[in-house]
C-alpha cells in the first residue's frame, strides 16, 4: 500500500493492540506413498529458480475443512514467477484432482515439452492415469524423496501463505463457501496482488511486463 514501516514498529503495534499472528490449527496427512507404483527420480533436487516460465512446475495437494467435511485442493506453481497456474478442488482426494489442476495450467500456459513437472510420490500423483497425461504432453516427471517435504519447499511455502494470510480463523459451513474464499485469494490476491521479494517486489502475473 505504499507505507513505510519496520518490522519493529508493526511487532510494537501488534502488541499493544492485542494482536497475534494466526497458527495452524489441524493437520491432516495428504500423501499416502504406501503404494507399489513407479515413483520418479528427484530431478528438480531442490533447484528452485529458473530464467524462464513453463520450465520447472511444482504441485502438491493440500486441504481446507469445512462443516460439510474435507474439501482437497491440488495446485500447480511456476517456478520461475511463482505464480499458481492452475488448480482444482474436490470433496475426494482422486487421481482426477491433480489432472484436472494439471489440465487447467496446460489451458492457461500451454507449456511445451520438455517441461519438468515435481510433486511428492503420492499414489495420486503414481497413479498410471495421471503418469500418462505427463508422457502424453512431453513432460518430464520428478518426485520428491519419500516423507521429505523440503524436496517440494516452493509448495509448501504457497500452502502456508493461503493458510495464514487468508483461511484460519475462518468457519465454512459449505465447501462452496472454502473453494470461494481459495479463488478470491489465488485469483484476485496472490497472482495480481501480492508481492513476492524474489522477483523484484512485483506480484507473480505483474512479471512479464519486466521479464
Amino acid at each position: 500500500m505504499g507505507i513505510s514501516v519496520g518490522r519493529g514498529s508493526v511487532a510494537r503495534l501488534m502488541r499493544k493492540n492485542g494482536i497475534r499472528a494466526k497458527t495452524v490449527k489441524k493437520f491432516k496427512a495428504t500423501t499416502d506413498s504406501n503404494h507399489n507404483l513407479p515413483v520418479a527420480l528427484n530431478l528438480l533436487n531442490r533447484e528452485f529458480r529458473t530464467e524462464y516460465r513453463n520450465n520447472k512446475w511444482v504441485s502438491d495437494i493440500t486441504y481446507i475443512w469445512t462443516d460439510e467435511g474435507w474439501l482437497y485442493l491440488a495446485g500447480i506453481l511456476d517456478l520461475c514467477d511463482g505464480a499458481i497456474v492452475g488448480w482444482s478442488m474436490d470433496s475426494r482426494m482422486t487421481k482426477e484432482l491433480v489432472i484436472n489442476a494439471l489440465t487447467a495450467a496446460c489451458i492457461r500456459r500451454r507449456p511445451q515439452e520438455g517441461l519438468l513437472l515435481h510433486s511428492d510420490r503420492g499414489v495420486q500423483y503414481c497413479s498410471e492415469a495421471y503418469q500418462n497425461e505427463i508422457r502424453n504432453r512431453g513432460f518430464i516427471c520428478s518426485m520428491s524423496r519419500k516423507g521429505n517435504c523440503w524436496d517440494n519447499a516452493p509448495m509448501e511455502s504457497f500452502w502456508g501463505k493461503l493458510k495464514t494470510e487468508w483461511l484460519y480463523g475462518k468457519r465454512f459451513r459449505t465447501r462452496a463457501q472454502a473453494k470461494q474464499a481459495v479463488y478470491e485469494y489465488i485469483e484476485l490476491f496472490y497472482n495480481t496482488v501480492r508481492r513476492r521479494s524474489v522477483i523484484g517486489y512485483i506480484p507473480p502475473l505483474k512479471m512479464r511486463d519486466v521479464a
